[in-house]
């Protein structure tokens, strides 16, 4: 057996499609199918459920693609391993990240490449389920997501900062002249929001249930991005995580008011695969993580923007 038939198994059980998964491995598809063809020799089971398309795995084929990860995990581990004895980690760390904390996963990949130059980060921005199928599989080494997801099994955690959200409104909007705003004052203006499929967004429907309010959004997104897009000009609003000034500021003729309510929203955080053999990348990434200040530096940066108001 070759770890290059792993490879390639992984490959096909991941795009699902014998022409791209071959394209992926930089093979023709008649070597990456006799690869496998061969595998199955080897192993002396069915792998491949096969008709005029790839149909999925048979229940052998389940089992093989599990180890698979693992063999192949096992080996990139013992090149990290090897590379640091050698004076310096090499490779690729690869660390997904909700989409709501892109905005500060630089505060961690800078230090973390100027610690280790010889290394490199793949950022993947994914939702929470594709997180949890990364590092189950081990297609990731970390990821940076919320920390009170109970579906996030066998992870160990370190907390990097408490999301505390504030509202951006045009200065000159009705309430762009207060200290400090509730939820439902919120509600009623012109509101840009992500949509219900975000987690953050959910958390903030909570927050305004919580005054009795319901947030009709007239723009929603999937992105942080997408949101900023629409605020220069002064016609809508936002409420944000403070994470999201570190990337994006506030536009001008916008100004950052406090709302009311709980100080500190769910915890954002490094995440990694409680698992052996661990990711030698993975745990550089957390020695960065603990020396950073990322919480410290998000509640300066919010501090400098209210102006000593919050």
């Amino acid at each position: 057996m070759l770890l290059r038939q792993l490879e390639y198994l992984v490959a096909l059980a991941r795009e699902r499609h014998f022409a791209r998964a071959a394209e992926a491995c930089h093979v023709s598809q008649p070597s990456l199918s006799a690869a496998i063809q061969r595998l199955e020799h080897e192993l002396d089971v069915p792998i491949v459920r096969r008709g005029r398309r790839y149909e999925g795995l048979t229940p052998e084929g389940e089992v093989v693609l599990a180890w698979a990860h693992r063999i192949l995990a096992e080996r990139d581990a013992l090149r990290q391993e090897l590379s640091a004895l050698r004076g310096g980690l090499t490779g690729t760390l690869r660390l997904g990240v909700v989409p709501t904390a892109l905005p500060v996963a630089s505060l961690l990949t800078t230090p973390f490449c100027e610690r280790h130059p010889r290394a490199g980060v793949t950022l993947q921005s994914l939702s929470s389920e594709e997180i949890r199928h990364g590092l189950a599989e081990f297609e990731l080494d970390a990821a940076m997501t919320y920390l009170d997801d109970d579906t996030l099994r066998q992870v160990r955690r370190f907390p990097l900062y408490e999301e505390r959200y504030v509202l951006l409104t045009p200065v000159d909007g009705p309430l762009g002249h207060c200290d400090t705003a509730s939820w439902s004052q919120a509600a009623t203006l012109p509101l840009c929001l992500l949509n219900s499929r975000m987690r953050n967004r959910r958390i903030m429907d909570e927050c305004f249930a919580a005054e009795g309010a319901t947030a009709a959004p007239a723009i929603e997104s999937d992105s942080v991005a997408g949101l900023y897009a629409h605020l220069p000009g002064g016609r809508w609003s936002c409420v944000i995580s403070h994470a999201w000034l570190h990337m994006f500021g506030v536009p001008e003729g916008m100004r950052v008011v406090p709302l009311e309510g709980p100080a500190h929203g769910p915890r954002v955080g490094l995440v990694i695969a409680r698992t052996e053999p661990t990711s030698v990348l993975a745990d550089a990434l957390v020695a960065v993580a603990r020396e950073a200040g990322v919480r410290d530096a998000l509640d300066q940066l919010l501090h400098s923007y209210l102006g000593g108001r919050g």
